[in-house]
């Protein structure tokens, strides 16, 4: 089945909601918040996904089975920004790409890289049909460069099928230079914070496996109380697999998940699972987003149980993850591809998840 792609143009978006594109249970509408920040909403029979396709393709907003899947947060809509913490109320974010993480004092980035905000040069509907079956998708295109810098074209793409409730985030990076090119790439995903959730993951909560991060970053101001907490969790990461208590994670705390198992097919799996038996659920191939990191936070103004964020590096900054190893270089004219499954399970679904996480090898 041949592709059908519709461009997007800015001048398409209006303050009311309007359908443009529909195909089965699958529809697209088109909408713009009072902030000016354009929209696409992606519906199926399950749910819907919104997405910013002009400011960096972030994801807005998950919602599937009546279950929202976003972190809470105090923006009540996004707002032009250049760096993330601006507009920190998405579900998810491509973070990098030249640099990423908390920078040191002694780097020179800002927090999360370039990524995030970033504005876009084109945005198109995507209708088509592959080895999956039926598919609508966004694609996003933005060509980065700097004089006497980098040269790169990244293209973020978000897919979702008829009847699901997992999508895709994809990235994909190609460097138009013919010099070779730093790349750090992380897929932010916001999931909500889960009271008495529970996660099951493809490694041990260990201290070891399940690392909590000792370094504190900038943006926190650590407290004797906050200090024995990442003591006691470095001790006893045992104490993180349920959300028994969401307001010790204030201010954040953060964990590096290490030594994960996958299945044949080279995936790793993770999910949280709800009291309701529900889940919300990530998987990703291990081979290009070798590093896990988890992120937790619950305070009055954010909660956020970010419980697997997949990625090339670790998010301490380039000069930290230079020293770790964890710059990937990318060659004159070479593509990386990134590719994140993620959503909600309902109960039977999570708990067949559940098996098939423990059987990780």
């Amino acid at each position: 089945m041949p592709e059908s792609i519709v461009e997007l143009k800015r001048a398409f978006f209006t303050d009311k909601e309007q359908e443009v594109f529909g195909s089965g249970e699958l529809s697209v509408s088109l909408f713009r918040y009072d902030s000016g920040i354009e929209a696409v909403r992606i519906r199926n029979s399950r749910g819907h996904i919104v997405v910013l396709p002009f400011m960096g393709q972030m994801v807005w907003d998950v919602v599937f089975d009546g279950v929202c899947l976003t972190m809470a947060n105090m923006f009540r809509q996004p707002v032009p920004a250049q760096v993330i913490v601006e507009t920190y109320g998405c579900f998810a974010f491509h973070s990098g790409l030249l640099r990423n993480g908390c920078p040191s004092p002694e780097d020179s980035h800002a927090l999360h890289g370039e990524m995030p905000c970033a504005a876009m040069d084109r945005a198109s509907i995507v209708c088509g049909e592959d080895a999956q079956g039926p598919f609508l998708a966004l694609v996003s295109e933005r060509e980065y460069a700097m004089g006497f810098g980098s040269h790169y074209l990244a293209a973020p793409r978000v897919v979702l099928r008829p009847g699901a409730t997992l999508f895709d985030l994809e990235m994909h990076v190609r460097n138009l230079s013919m010099a070779p090119m730093d790349l750090m790439y992380l897929c932010h995903v916001n999931f909500a914070m889960v009271p008495d959730g529970e996660i099951f993951q493809g490694a041990a909560f260990s201290p070891e496996d399940t690392c909590v991060r000792t370094s504190i970053p900038g943006h926190v101001v650590p407290t004797p109380a906050y200090l024995k907490q990442v003591e006691d969790l470095a001790s006893h990461p045992e104490r993180s697999k349920v959300f028994r208590d969401p307001g010790q994670y204030d201010p954040e705390q953060v964990f590096f998940i290490r030594n994960l198992k996958r299945d044949r097919d080279g995936m790793t799996h993770m999910m949280v699972r709800r009291p309701e038996r529900d889940a919300f659920y990530i998987s990703w191939p291990l081979k290009d987003l070798p590093r896990t990191t988890r992120w937790f936070l619950c305070n009055s103004d954010q909660s956020v149980g970010a419980f697997a964020l997949p990625g090339t590096c670790e998010p301490e900054g380039y000069l930290a993850e230079k020293r770790k190893g964890n710059v990937r270089v990318l060659a004159g004219g070479e593509q990386a591809d990134f590719k994140v499954t993620l959503g909600y399970l309902d109960p039977d679904r999570a708990e067949i998840a559940r098996i098939a996480i423990g059987q990780l090898k």
